[in-house]
């Protein structure tokens, strides 16, 4: 695929044919995905000493089977979740575990730092055991009170998320709490590079969420680059609904009424006053897509007010322009964009991270 210009006045966008093509979204599943840091979310058992947590890596999509083993000394570690013996899901429930890792097919035995301990009938094998019986770790890291996990990752941690940990880290995010009456998923009949294309411009809002453009002004809406992440800070009308930011941070003085991160290539972390809205994105197929929206509450008496307010009614009418988009990329008349060099620059370096990933 075609690399996009770096000069925004003169780039052109994404072909149309990225959005539709299974081909891509192949590419994207094989090349992309494996390769980025992924949210796991914030699991309560792992709080837990001896206890572990089986997920799935971008299930129903890339769908590795992993596991995250906290050992009875506080040691947290993510393993493949596959016996080395036959391939069997070795942990298959979350909660407490003893002092071993114990495979229900053929009794394998591992300790809770994935070594191999022992296998009932195994004398007379040659070589045994060897490296690849033991269990295979796979990297992950703790942002707060977030994990992320990636199979094989190219891009530091630490550019993936220093962005987003200089401006917020002021908050206190580890005693944010998860509350599942605001957290839902949607399924949008869309690319899933859609869906972040929309999320990465405010052009939008004024023609799209009527309510949203209400509460921010528009004229100052921003968006800050960085490696692997960026930033769209939504400016508030009034300093009424928005941030009371501490007198050291860079944005002390100006109405914050959101901060908007995205995190290459599918994570929003969207702070408001009353707390975070997390949105993953997780491709299903090429036209369609799961969006995992999960709510951390800071300040209750906030939920309703401002721009963080109406999250179910700017996500549909997200989800139906998106939708609309979808069918209009298809079109033989269709091949790409421009890009708005002010209102676009995020789309723009999402582009080009795609195309330095996905060839």
């Amino acid at each position: 695929m075609k690399k996009i210009n770096p000069i925004i006045n003169d780039a052109n966008t994404l072909p149309g044919d990225f959005y539709c093509s299974s081909d891509y979204f192949l590419k994207t599943k094989n090349d992309l995905f494996p390769n980025t840091w992924q949210l796991i979310g914030s699991p309560d058992v792992l709080n837990i000493s001896s206890s572990a947590y089986p997920f799935t890596f971008l299930e129903g999509f890339v769908d590795e089977p992993l596991v995250f083993v906290n050992n009875k000394n506080g040691e947290l570690n993510c393993f493949s979740n596959v016996c080395t013996h036959r391939g069997n899901i070795l942990i298959q429930f979350e909660g407490p575990i003893q002092k071993k890792l114990s495979c229900g097919y053929h009794g394998r035995m591992f300790s809770t730092d994935g070594k191999f301990i022992s296998m009932p009938e195994s004398n007379g094998m040659n070589n045994f055991p060897c490296e690849e019986d033991n269990l295979t770790k796979v990297p992950f890291n703790k942002w707060k009170q977030f994990l992320f996990s990636s199979l094989s990752p190219e891009i530091n941690f630490n550019d993936f998320i220093g962005q987003m940990d200089d401006k917020v880290c002021w908050m206190p995010i580890e005693n944010f709490l998860h509350d599942p009456t605001l957290s839902r998923d949607y399924l949008v009949k869309a690319n899933w590079a859609l869906y972040c294309d929309n999320y990465l411009e405010g052009f939008h809002i004024p023609f799209i969420h009527k309510d949203l453009a209400q509460s921010l002004d528009y004229s100052m809406y921003n968006t800050e680059i960085s490696t692997y992440s960026n930033l769209q800070i939504g400016y508030g009308r009034g300093a009424e609904f928005c941030f009371d930011l501490p007198k050291d941070h860079s944005d002390y003085g100006s109405n914050i009424a959101a901060y908007y991160f995205w995190l290459f290539p599918n994570m929003m972390f969207n702070f408001y006053p009353w707390g975070l809205s997390t949105n993953l994105i997780k491709p299903l197929s090429n036209e369609l897509t799961k969006v995992e929206f999960r709510s951390y509450v800071w300040d209750k008496s906030k939920l309703e007010i401002g721009a963080g307010a109406l999250l179910d009614k700017v996500e549909r009418e997200d989800e139906a322009v998106v939708e609309s988009v979808q069918k209009g990329v298809k079109s033989r008349f269709y091949k790409h964009g421009r890009f708005s060099p002010r209102m676009e620059k995020g789309v723009h370096h999402f582009h080009q991270l795609i195309t330095r990933f996905v060839s």
